[in-house]
C-alpha cells in the first residue's frame, strides 16, 4: 500500500492515524505491519465504510481538509468498496540497522550466504541472488528497468527480487535505482566479487 511521504510523516508524528482506499477486497489486514520510509507502521484495523458514513472528522484524521477532498481522492482510485485503514507508527525500520552490520561470525556469514545462494535456486533461471547483487554493485543509481534488461528480466520480476535482497539488509533504494548497503559490500567482499 503506497502512502505519500507527507502522510507518512503525519502518521509518524501522530497527527494522522488513518487512510482510506477503494479496493475490490481489502489488501491489508489488522495486525500486519508496513515497512515505510518513516519506519514501521502497524495496521490496527481495516473496516469497509459506506461513503455516507464518512465524516469531515474522518477526512481530517486522514490528513485532508474536508470530506469533499477525501471523496475526490477516492473517486480517482479504482472501483470497489471504501476501506478505512487505521495505522500507527511502531518504530524504526529494522533493515536500516541491519544494513550497517558489516561484521559476520562464521555462523552468521554461512546463514546469510545460504539465503543469498538459495534465492531462485528452485526457479528455471537458477539462483539469482549473487548475480543481482553484483549487478547493483557495478551499477549504483541505475534505473530498475535498465538493470532488469541487463539480466533479461522485466521490471515487474526484477523489483521483487531486489526487495528480497533489501530484506536481508544488502541493498538500499535510491531516488533512482539502488546501491549496495555497507552490509552488502561486506558480504560481496567476503564471498569474493
Amino acid at each position: 500500500m503506497l502512502i505519500k511521504r507527507p502522510i507518512l510523516e503525519a502518521i509518524r508524528d501522530g497527527s494522522v492515524d488513518q487512510v482510506f482506499r477503494r479496493w475490490a477486497t481489502a489488501r491489508v489486514r489488522s495486525g500486519s505491519t508496513l515497512k515505510t520510509s518513516v519506519g514501521v507502521l502497524e495496521v490496527t484495523s481495516v473496516d469497509e465504510v459506506p461513503e455516507e458514513k464518512i465524516t469531515a472528522g474522518d477526512a481530517r484524521r486522514a490528513g485532508l481538509e474536508s470530506k469533499a477532498d477525501l471523496l475526490e481522492q477516492l473517486a480517482a482510485q479504482r472501483s470497489g468498496s471504501i476501506y478505512r485503514i487505521r495505522l500507527r507508527h511502531i518504530g524504526e525500520d529494522p533493515r536500516i540497522a541491519l544494513r550497517q552490520s558489516t561484521r559476520f561470525t562464521k555462523a552468521e556469514f554461512a546463514e546469510l550466504d545460504s539465503k543469498v545462494q538459495g534465492l531462485g535456486a528452485r526457479s528455471d533461471a537458477g539462483p539469482w541472488g549473487l548475480r543481482i547483487l553484483r549487478l547493483i554493485a557495478d551499477n549504483p543509481g541505475v534505473r530498475a528497468p535498465d538493470l532488469a534488461g541487463e539480466v533479461g528480466m522485466i521490471k515487474a520480476k526484477f523489483k521483487p527480487r531486489v526487495r528480497q535482497l533489501k530484506e536481508l539488509g544488502l541493498t538500499e533504494s535510491l531516488k533512482v535505482g539502488y546501491r549496495l548497503s555497507p552490509r552488502g559490500k561486506a558480504y560481496l567482499q567476503k564471498v569474493g566479487s
